[in-house]
């Protein structure tokens, strides 16, 4: 009935309302989210050939009943159906966790309120190395949870204040104001900053900072080059993980995870909490993998990339009891001209077949 559209962007390029009013103004204004609401994928007009196929045979995993199928290697793959059909059994279950195999689901990322991009993704190493040749000191004194750890807040920035029966305070720690080190660290700078500037830089600013001048340092741009590949430019470098949402963790694990020699990609529904605009952005970094030699397998409810896939396992036709059984298997123009499944028949409504 009501509509308030936040941005322009995000992080420190969003937080201002840029919209209020009904859906039908909205599709008028010129916000990220009015020029996208109408958005449409179209099916491609040809489709990548597989190198192989990855054979499950008998699944049985909880309501799947002794699926056999052969997943396609080399391509875009997008395994769909109706919450509860068995997708997440059927990859998950059968698709054997080998060395070979990277998958990206959204479970919390383990880490404490200390942990942050910088120090998930291993970002935060060649950065001290880089600070600590510059100085001629040692890589510990640039880490916040080491020696250059300011001793009243131990790293943290903030101070806990445990109520007891109430739930507990953090306050900015007054000795540091909230920087995290001890100031003898914090003259230290490379490339005109010190670390704390570093840590509170934008990963799209962080990867100008270290792509180019003095500050060049190749191992940490490639790391950033990953994460603004994902869609990650606006987080910055120190943020807490806790404060990430289900979505940006999903794909922070993918940003850390493409370093790896992996050969097949499952993704658990990586367009979860992504934005419209943010979509289109996810395929090019799929159609990448899958260009880079890699298998992708995605398991998916999102039109867009089911349009943009190179072929589909549709599962069904129901959820739990009712489901488990593979429906259909073909290209993406297959399933929309046979439109004998669920799936089949909103696919064609989406892309206006």
């Amino acid at each position: 009935d009501h509509v308030v559209d936040l941005g322009p962007g995000a992080g420190t390029a969003g937080g201002t309302v840029c919209f209020e009013g009904t859906v039908e103004e909205l599709r008028a204004a010129d916000t990220v989210t009015g020029r996208h609401l109408d958005d449409r994928a179209t099916l491609k007009e040809s489709v990548r050939k597989r190198t192989g196929a990855l054979e499950i045979r008998g699944a049985n995993t909880h309501n799947l009943q002794d699926v056999d199928v052969d997943v396609p290697l080399g391509v875009l793959c997008v395994v769909t159906g109706v919450a509860g059909s068995g997708k997440s059994s059927l990859i998950h279950g059968s698709v054997p966790a080998g060395a070979d195999v990277v998958s990206v689901d959204q479970s919390p990322i383990k880490g404490s309120r200390r942990s942050n991009p910088a120090t998930y993704t291993g970002l935060l190493d060649p950065i001290r190395k880089a600070f600590a040749k510059a100085n001629g000191v040692k890589p510990a004194l640039f880490s916040a949870n080491s020696e250059g750890a300011c001793p009243t807040c131990n790293g943290a920035g903030v101070v806990y204040t445990d109520l007891a029966m109430m739930a507990g305070v953090a306050t900015p720690c007054e000795d540091c104001e909230g920087k995290r080190f001890q100031p003898s660290v914090l003259e230290y700078r490379f490339g005109g900053r010190d670390i704390s500037e570093v840590l509170a830089m934008s990963v799209d600013r962080a990867e100008e900072f270290f792509g180019a001048g003095e500050a060049r340092t190749p191992a940490a741009h490639k790391i950033l080059q990953r994460l603004s590949d994902v869609g990650l430019g606006y987080l910055t470098l120190g943020q807490p993980l806790t404060t990430l949402s289900g979505g940006e963790r999903q794909r922070l694990k993918l940003a850390t995870h493409m370093g790896e020699k992996g050969g097949v990609y499952v993704l658990d529904e990586p367009t979860t909490g992504l934005h419209l605009a943010d979509v289109e952005q996810l395929l090019g970094l799929l159609d990448r993998l899958v260009d880079a030699g890699k298998s992708v397998i995605v398991i998916e409810h999102h039109q867009a990339v089911m349009a943009h896939a190179d072929w589909i396992i549709d599962l069904g036709p129901g959820a739990g009891h009712d489901g488990g059984r593979i429906v259909f298997e073909g290209t993406p123009a297959d399933l929309v001209a046979d439109r004998s499944t669920l799936t089949g028949e909103h696919l064609a409504a989406y892309v206006g077949a």
